[in-house]
């Protein structure tokens, strides 16, 4: 059976480039362009991982991993950013792991490789 993965981000067409780019891996992708909705979304379809933007208005990337963690501890997080510099706020700590956005997603399919542990 495929690996859900909720994709979380604010913008269209980086939730589309990764729903194509993971769906070819084999993974199932959901998509959410907020906080809110990754929330209800996450409780809904229970899913193997999850990808954050840490900047989306509103609930920003952090929240939503503070309130994801408390529903379910061990559902694991990746944090996308364009912002190196987030790698060393204290709110990110909590995700399994820290991938800046390129257009080049070899590192996160990697990462999420290597978090899924396939």
């Amino acid at each position: 059976m495929a690996k859900k993965i909720l994709v979380v981000d604010d913008e269209e067409n980086i939730r589309q480039l990764y729903k194509e780019e993971l769906s070819e891996e084999g993974y199932e992708v959901y998509l959410a362009a907020s906080g809110e909705e990754a929330i209800k979304m996450a409780d809904e379809v229970q899913p193997d991982l999850v990808t954050l933007d840490v900047f989306m208005p509103g609930m920003d990337g952090i929240e939503v991993l503070r309130t994801l963690k408390e529903k379910r501890r061990e559902l694991p997080a990746i944090m996308c950013t364009a912002y190196p510099e987030y790698k060393h706020n204290f709110g990110v700590w909590a995700a399994e792991a820290y991938v800046v956005k390129s257009t080049d997603l070899k590192e996160l399919k990697d990462t999420v490789k290597k978090v899924l542990g396939v």
